[in-house]
């Protein structure tokens, strides 16, 4: 089965030559912590860059993620897969890399400026508080892209109706105080970050992975598997 096939395009980038998509529980996990046979959970990867190489993918970006906020900028003078050590973002310039986060409730977000630069986050409440969606903006701004010509979009992920948190991190993430448990719009939260920033085109996906668990694995849903958030500005 295509990885490609029952994935969540972002298909507004597509008119740029970016791909982007977030993987469901159909394709399977991609978490590199579970208990599934090393042979199997490679193979999806392997069947992954198989997809990507299609338009010219011939880098493949990854991290071991921190729920932090640094972000890894990606030049184009190697090949094959890369694994970065504590980081939970990537950019790229140029084309043909092809960029990768794992996600199960967390936000997979995609930036993307016409010209082909892209980013992509990882953005859990601790990312959110730490402000990332700021970072991998101005990993892209920095090099000479104004905020206000770039487009982000935020991935399936646990919606506001869902995502219980204390006390204490409700207020780091809305800087209002709560004397019990609250839901928070994790989206809503990294939507106005942004806007902040100056970025003026965000859309956000329909789907909600605990709502739609059916199709996305969800950690507060139990579930230990892991769906990967990619995007790649493709070669023409």
């Amino acid at each position: 089965m295509s990885i490609l096939a029952e994935a969540e395009r972002v298909d507004e980038l597509s008119a740029f030559g970016i791909r982007a998509f977030t993987t469901g529980r159909q394709s399977g996990s991609f978490g590199l912590g579970t208990e599934e046979p090393v042979r199997e959970v490679m193979a999806r990867w392997s069947r992954l860059r198989e997809e990507l190489a299609t338009g010219g993918a011939t880098r493949l970006a990854t991290a071991s993620q921190v729920h932090g906020s640094r972000v890894v900028i990606h030049g184009t003078e190697w090949e094959g897969w890369l694994r970065v050590d504590g980081a939970d973002g990537h950019a790229a310039m140029g084309r043909g890399t092809a960029l990768a986060v794992t996600v199960a409730d967390c936000v997979p977000v995609f930036i993307a400026h016409p010209s082909g630069a892209v980013a992509l986050l990882h953005s859990g409440w601790r990312g959110t508080v730490a402000r990332i969606i700021e970072h991998g903006i101005a990993a892209i701004v920095h090099r000479g892209v104004p905020a206000s010509e770039l487009r982000v979009h935020l991935g399936p992920s646990i919606c506001g109706s869902c995502y219980e948190v204390s006390p204490d991190v409700y207020g780091r993430l809305t800087g209002r105080s709560v004397d019990r448990p609250t839901t928070v719009d994790l989206r809503g939260v990294i939507t106005d970050h942004a806007r902040a920033a100056g970025v003026r085109h965000i859309s956000t996906s329909a789907h909600c992975t605990r709502c739609d668990n059916e199709r996305f694995f969800s950690h507060r849903a139990g579930d230990a598997g892991r769906q990967l958030g990619v995007i790649v500005s493709e070669s023409r």
